[in-house]
């Protein structure tokens, strides 16, 4: 049987690849190129093979985590349900007239003034 000889070094492809990184030629997504799933799309194909709407489905899969005792899962749901329900029901009134501004600085002086006396009476 007849013994291969060794490729020379440098010699394995047909074209170097760049060793320095950077951008290639036709390399990543076209310009224009849009998203191939969407979250809508996403949420019907789980809708329309559960048979059932998605929240029903995450409601199902938490009573499963619950009855398991896996805590964790417990956890994770939570976390998830928490921050859903925060980030739709969180309302933030800023009010800056010259009023609500005197009355900030009021209550910044009496609350410093509390702790000066906390400290004094500390020593």
């Amino acid at each position: 049987m007849e013994k291969r000889k060794p490729k020379e070094p440098g010699t394995h492809y047909a074209k170097k690849s760049p060793t320095r990184g950077g951008a290639r030629p036709n390399a990543g997504r076209k310009p224009g190129s849009g998203n191939r799933i969407t979250v809508e799309s996403l949420m019907a194909e789980i809708e329309l093979h559960a048979g059932r709407t998605y929240a029903e489905v995450l409601a199902h899969n938490y009573v499963g985590a619950i009855s398991r005792s896996d805590w964790n899962g417990v956890r994770d749901y939570d976390k998830a349900f928490m921050n859903k329900l925060i980030a739709e029901r969180l309302e933030v009134a800023v009010d800056s007239t010259e009023d609500a501004i005197a009355a900030r600085q009021t209550a910044f002086a009496a609350a410093l003034a509390r702790l000066n006396e906390v400290a004094q009476a500390a020593k």
